[in-house]
């Protein structure tokens, strides 16, 4: 069966448990990869230098959360 695997930012950062400031810095520090776990939204544009944002919510997590255990593992051991 066929589903959406393409998400709005707000859906997507609520989705993850983080924030769409937090996306963004992943997606602009390179974390998050063009094509593969964000796209830019194929609908109109009102800001065509600021597209709105679609994220893989699945394949983000599993970066995110990879990302949340290396943060928290350095934290501990400091």
């Amino acid at each position: 069966m066929l589903r959406n695997i393409w998400h709005s930012s707000e859906f997507a950062a609520e989705y993850l448990g983080t924030n769409e400031i937090r996306l963004s810095y992943f997606r602009e520090n390179g974390f998050l990869k063009p094509g593969l776990h964000w796209k830019s939204s194929p609908y109109g544009q009102k800001k065509p230098w600021n597209p709105e944002v679609l994220y893989n919510t699945e394949l983000c997590k599993k970066i995110i959360n990879k990302y949340y255990s290396e943060e928290q593992f350095d934290q501990k051991a400091s």
